[in-house]
């Protein structure tokens, strides 16, 4: 595997994986969505273990493409997770700003065609 291709993979698999904990509902990528729902805390955990689970890949790979893991100071991990936290943001926006949205524009289409259909029954168009 070419070192491109490695980064391109790795890049690919953190965006996937910042924003599945808001995305979807099952826990843990593998258990169904319990009945209270999944909580804002939950998610934020889920997304700390995908964050982990996505270093250590990228650890991994410069394992096998270097030979070596090279020794990192806190400087790194600390941008590596705000990065992480970056890739993040498309999801927890839709979560918890365009669902709100969407769910009202919902609402207000169905009051004007619930409003239009009220009114043609008053008002039968001529024969």
């Amino acid at each position: 595997m070419t070192t491109s291709t490695a980064i391109l993979l790795l890049f690919v698999a953190a965006l996937v994986a910042a924003n599945y904990p808001w995305l979807s509902n099952r826990l843990l990528f593998v258990f169904p969505e319990p009945a209270s729902g999944k909580s804002g805390g939950f998610r934020l955990l889920e997304w700390c273990c995908n964050c982990a689970l996505i270093l250590l890949i990228g650890l991994g790979l410069e394992r096998q493409i270097n030979g070596v893991i090279h020794t990192q100071q806190w400087e790194f991990y600390a941008a590596s997770i705000l990065f992480f936290a970056v890739l993040a943001m498309p999801g927890f926006i839709i979560h918890y700003d365009f669902k709100r949205y969407w769910r009202r524009y919902q609402k207000q289409k169905r009051q004007v065609e619930r409003q239009a259909e009220s009114e043609s029954r008053k008002n039968p168009p001529p024969a």
